[in-house]
C-alpha cells in the first residue's frame, strides 16, 4: 500500500513538473510571435496559466494563424500571376490618386502602403439597406449575364434569397454562362451538404468550399481561419460588395436575433476589376483553376463616376492592414465620425483612436446591436463602453434586429463598407474586404441610411453604465481580459 502511494505520487509530480516546464516553453512561444499584440500575448498567457493541460491544447488549435503549407504555397504562386493592386498596372486614364482630395489623401496614402491596393477613379455605386432588394438585383444581373459569374459568401442558406439565387446561377449556367460558386466550409457548411447544392452543381454551376475543414487538418491548419467576404462580379462589369450574405434577414440558423440588418453596395466601373481580383484569387487558393486572363479584359469607366480603393486583408497577408486603415480613417475626421458594426472589440489602438476622436470634439457614434447573437463578444464590448462614454463617445444600442451592416463615415465625405467587424477575428484572422469610397454623395447616402439605425437605437448613458450590477460587471470585464484572443 505504501509503495502503491509513493508511487502514485511519484507520477503526479512528474506529471506536474512536465506540465510546468510544457507552460514555460508555450510561453516563450507566445512571447516570441511576431505577428501578435502585446495584449494578445498577455491574454494567451493567462489562459495558459490559468486552465493546466487544456489552455495549451487550445493555443496549439487556434492560437496561430497556420494556413498549411500547400495555401501558402499556391498565395505565393497567385501573387506571381497576379499582382497586389492590379488595376495599377493598367494605362486606362484616370485611375490615379490625383482623383483624392488631398484630406484623404493620407488614407488612400496608408491603404497602398499597407494594403498594396490603388485608388481607381471613374465608378458609380448604388447602396442597398435592404437585403430583399439586394438579392433581388443581384438575381437580375445574374439573370442579364452573358460571360460569367463569380459569387464568394462566408453564409449561404437553403432559405428563399439562396434559392433565388441558386435558380439564377442554375438558369444562367444552363444557357453557357460560367458560374463559380466559392462559399465557407464552415459559414455554408449545412448548404455545401443539401441536396440543392447537389442539383446546383448538377446544373454545371462549380461549387468550391473555402478553407475546407475537419479534424484531420487541425494538426496541419488552423481550423476557425474563415473567408468572411461577400462578393459578387458578373461580366467583368458589375460588382457586388458588402456585409450581405445570401441569406433572408429572417436567418434561419438564429432567428431569434431576426431580421439581419444589412448594407451592401452594387459597383459598375473599373473598380469592379480590383473585386474581380480578389474573387480570382481566392478561387485558385480553394480550386487550383487560374483565371487571371479575366484581369486583363478590358473595363468601362464611368463618366463622372467617383475614385474607389479597395482592401483585401486576411492571414495569409496584410494581416494588420485594416487596422492600420482604421485608425488613420478615426484621426482624419473633424467634424463627424460614424460607425456600424455587429460586433465591437477591437485592438487596443484602434480603440485609443476612437476616443481620441471624440476627445478633440468630433461628433462620433458607435451604433451596434441591443441583442447580440455572440454573448461573449457582447461582454467583451460591453466592458470597453464606460471608457468610450467617459472619452465622449455616443454609444447607441440598435433595437430594429441584429445590426449586421459594416459601416463607416466621416463628415459625410468619405465612405467606408465592406465585410469587416470591428473585432480581433476581422482586424486580424478573415479574410475581408473592405471598400473605401472617396465621394461627399455616396457618403451622404451612407450617412442618412446609418441614421436611420441612429433612429431606431436608444442612447446609452454614463449613468446607466455605472448602474450596471457588479456582478454583471465582474463578467463582462473578466471577458474583456481574454478579448484580445476570442
Amino acid at each position: 500500500m505504501y509503495l502503491a502511494t509513493m508511487n502514485e505520487a511519484s507520477w503526479t509530480v512528474i506529471l506536474f513538473i512536465g506540465e510546468l516546464i510544457f507552460k514555460i516553453c508555450m510561453i516563450f512561444v507566445v512571447l516570441l510571435q511576431r505577428k501578435k499584440t502585446p495584449s494578445a500575448k498577455l491574454a494567451w498567457i493567462l489562459l495558459l496559466v490559468a486552465l493546466p493541460f487544456v489552455g495549451s491544447a487550445i493555443y496549439l488549435l487556434f492560437g496561430t494563424t497556420r494556413l498549411g503549407a500547400l495555401r501558402r504555397k499556391r498565395h505565393k504562386e497567385i501573387l506571381t500571376l497576379i499582382p497586389s493592386g492590379y488595376a495599377s498596372h493598367c494605362p486606362e486614364e484616370g485611375h490615379t490618386q490625383g482623383c483624392v482630395v488631398s484630406d484623404y489623401q493620407p488614407i488612400a496614402s496608408i491603404a497602398e502602403a499597407v494594403g498594396a491596393s490603388t485608388v481607381i477613379g471613374g465608378n458609380d455605386a448604388k447602396l442597398f439597406g435592404d437585403s430583399e432588394e439586394m438579392i433581388a438585383s443581384l438575381a437580375k444581373d445574374i439573370d442579364e449575364a452573358t460571360a460569367h459569374c463569380h459569387i464568394l459568401s462566408y453564409i449561404m442558406l437553403d432559405d428563399q434569397a439562396g434559392a433565388k439565387i441558386a435558380r439564377a446561377l442554375s438558369n444562367a449556367a444552363k444557357r453557357g454562362v460560367a458560374c463559380r460558386l466559392l462559399i465557407d466550409a464552415v459559414g455554408s457548411k449545412d448548404y455545401l451538404r443539401s441536396t440543392h447544392c447537389k442539383q446546383l452543381r448538377d446544373s454545371g454551376v462549380q461549387v468550391t468550399a473555402a478553407l475546407p475543414a475537419n479534424l484531420l487538418r487541425a494538426m496541419l491548419v488552423r481550423l476557425d481561419l474563415r473567408n468572411h467576404r461577400k462578393i459578387a462580379v458578373i461580366d467583368n462589369a458589375i460588382g457586388y460588395v458588402g456585409s450581405q450574405n445570401i441569406a433572408e434577414p429572417s436567418f434561419a440558423p438564429k432567428p431569434k436575433f431576426a431580421p439581419w440588418v444589412d448594407a451592401s453596395v452594387r459597383l459598375v466601373g473599373p473598380a469592379v476589376r480590383e473585386l474581380q481580383s480578389v474573387f480570382v484569387q481566392d478561387w485558385f487558393m480553394d480550386s487550383d483553376e487560374n483565371l487571371s486572363s479575366m484581369l486583363r479584359e478590358t473595363v468601362q469607366t464611368v463618366e463622372g463616376g467617383f475614385p474607389v480603393q479597395f482592401m483585401a486583408t486576411g492571414p495569409n497577408s496584410n494581416n494588420q492592414a485594416l487596422p492600420d486603415l482604421l485608425q488613420t480613417v478615426f484621426h482624419s475626421a473633424r467634424d463627424e465620425l460614424v460607425i456600424t458594426t455587429p460586433y465591437f472589440s477591437p485592438d487596443t489602438s484602434t480603440e485609443s483612436a476612437l476616443r481620441i476622436a471624440a476627445s478633440r470634439g468630433v461628433q462620433t457614434h458607435l451604433v451596434v446591436p441591443a441583442r447580440n447573437d455572440s454573448r461573449l463578444v457582447a461582454a467583451a464590448s460591453k466592458s470597453r463602453f464606460a471608457r468610450l462614454l467617459d472619452a465622449g463617445v455616443h454609444i447607441h444600442e440598435f433595437h430594429g434586429g441584429l445590426l449586421h451592416a459594416k459601416t463607416v463615415t466621416i463628415d459625410k465625405s468619405l465612405a467606408l463598407i465592406g465585410s469587416a467587424n470591428l473585432d480581433r477575428r476581422s482586424l486580424e484572422l478573415n479574410f475581408e474586404i473592405s471598400m473605401l469610397a472617396f465621394d461627399s454623395d455616396f457618403a451622404s447616402h451612407l450617412r442618412f441610411l446609418q441614421q436611420s439605425y441612429i433612429d431606431n437605437s436608444t442612447l446609452l448613458s454614463a449613468t446607466t453604465v455605472s448602474d450596471w450590477s457588479l456582478g454583471r460587471k465582474l463578467w463582462q470585464n473578466a471577458v474583456g481580459l481574454v478579448a484580445p484572443i476570442l
